[in-house]
């Protein structure tokens, strides 16, 4: 098969997924993905040389691999063509895999599904606790960003078979080119393969009202050790590491977005009762939305798994309960 005929392809499929995304849907990427591998199937079920594996290794990169081609899954409840995609390492690399595309279902908005080259819809590469890249289809050819692998100056291709070091030399230099004026001093060459590079660093004090609510809300969310002992020093390192890394946000008190008066007491009302879960029943509909919208690659990395939207809530009072000491989260918060 040649590559305008698996393109070809690729159009038909994303018509298909397209066109059930907006008859019922799909509530989960693993529903997502299924589809896709099944219609995929369905497509090249009378060529011989295409077969896809159905038994991949669930981090595999790509998702889906059939011969020398290979097809990344996205999938987003929001109505955006951008995700978090995977890391630069590619340790679990599909190497039969010549020729990489993504195919992107956005359930936000009018629900569409597309397709693109993966070099061409790399626009830009982020890092918790190792770079990842971030992918987004063009709505139109006038619109699409220059990839990242262009601003670097290298092809995908040999980038990927850089070692590390090798690969955070471009990474650096691509932050420097896009921010020239910022303080870099978190990716300078250290001893060690994991980085931190929030290209933009920004103070959280500085932030307006309504993006450290929806902030607080998502670190909430994907930080549940928050509602531990206000004697652990250690509950709120993840929330610090994640605006650092997701959003280049630095919080110098941390514990003031939940346990300051301002937040858990706007109205000065002297009720007493335990500050964080005060804090949390003000920001319950904000950390509802960041469950629904925010990335699954978010919840694999913090809490080791993938939970659809609808169940994150759910799954986080699970944890909150075994993390508080001296009252119970899911019996006073999410309630209605």
């Amino acid at each position: 098969m040649t590559t305008e005929e698996f393109e070809s392809m690729l159009d038909k499929c994303c018509d298909i997924l397209t066109n059930e995304a907006r008859q019922k849907g799909f509530k989960s990427s693993k529903h997502f993905e299924d589809r896709v591998r099944e219609v995929l199937d369905g497509l090249t079920v009378e060529d011989s040389s295409i077969k896809i594996d159905y038994d991949s290794p669930a981090q595999a990169f790509p998702d889906i691999a059939m011969g020398e081609y290979g097809v990344e899954v996205k999938y987003t409840t929001s109505d955006t063509w951008r995700s978090i995609a995977n890391s630069v390492l590619e340790t679990q690399r599909v190497e039969s895999v010549k020729y990489i595309y993504v195919v992107f279902g956005k359930m936000g908005g009018i629900p569409e599904v597309r397709w693109g080259e993966y070099e061409a819809s790399v626009v830009h590469v982020r890092t918790s606790h190792v770079p990842r890249f971030e992918v987004e289809i063009a709505s139109s050819a006038e619109n699409s960003r220059e990839s990242l692998f262009k601003q670097m100056g290298i092809r995908y291709e040999d980038f990927r078979q850089l070692d590390m070091t090798e690969k955070m030399k471009y990474i650096r230099a691509y932050a420097r080119k896009i921010h020239p004026d910022g303080r870099l001093w978190w990716i300078e060459e250290r001893d060690t393969d994991e980085h931190t590079l929030p290209i933009q660093a920004r103070l959280y004090t500085n932030l307006s009202t309504e993006e450290k609510t929806r902030l607080r809300a998502e670190a909430a969310l994907v930080c549940p050790k928050i509602v531990k002992s206000g004697r652990d020093r250690n509950k709120y390192d993840d929330v610090v590491l994640y605006l650092l890394t997701y959003h280049g946000v630095l919080c110098h008190q941390a514990r003031d977005l939940f346990s300051a008066g301002s937040v858990a007491n706007p109205a000065n009302d002297d009720n007493g009762g335990i500050y964080i879960e005060r804090a949390l029943k003000l920001i319950e509909d904000d950390m509802r939305k960041a469950a629904m919208e925010m990335d699954d690659a978010i919840f694999v990395e913090y809490w080791g798994e993938s939970v659809i939207p609808e169940q994150r809530i759910e799954r986080w009072l699970e944890k909150a309960d075994e993390f508080a000491r001296g009252w119970k989260p899911s019996k006073s918060l999410f309630l209605d």
